[in-house]
């Protein structure tokens, strides 16, 4: 789980408990600032890529994709 959200992470938008997108978080303001990252828990306005339709109610989960090389 990601403990704060990245400029550039991968995003999905919940909506009725479905998956409508899953893209990357293309802008992250906080007090009408662009910045590269900001605390869980903290307000903030995000855009995602090429998806504009947000509603009351969504839910938007940001994570992160880590490969790992595996080792013996």
């Amino acid at each position: 789980m990601v403990s704060r959200r990245e400029r550039g992470a991968n995003v999905r938008l919940i909506r009725d408990n479905v998956v409508v997108h899953e893209g990357k978080l293309s802008t992250l303001k906080r007090f009408k600032d662009e910045v590269k990252e900001v605390q869980s828990g903290q307000e903030c306005g995000m855009a995602f890529e090429n998806y504009h339709d947000m509603r009351a109610g969504d839910v938007i989960e940001c994570y992160r994709v880590e490969t790992i090389q595996r080792s013996l």
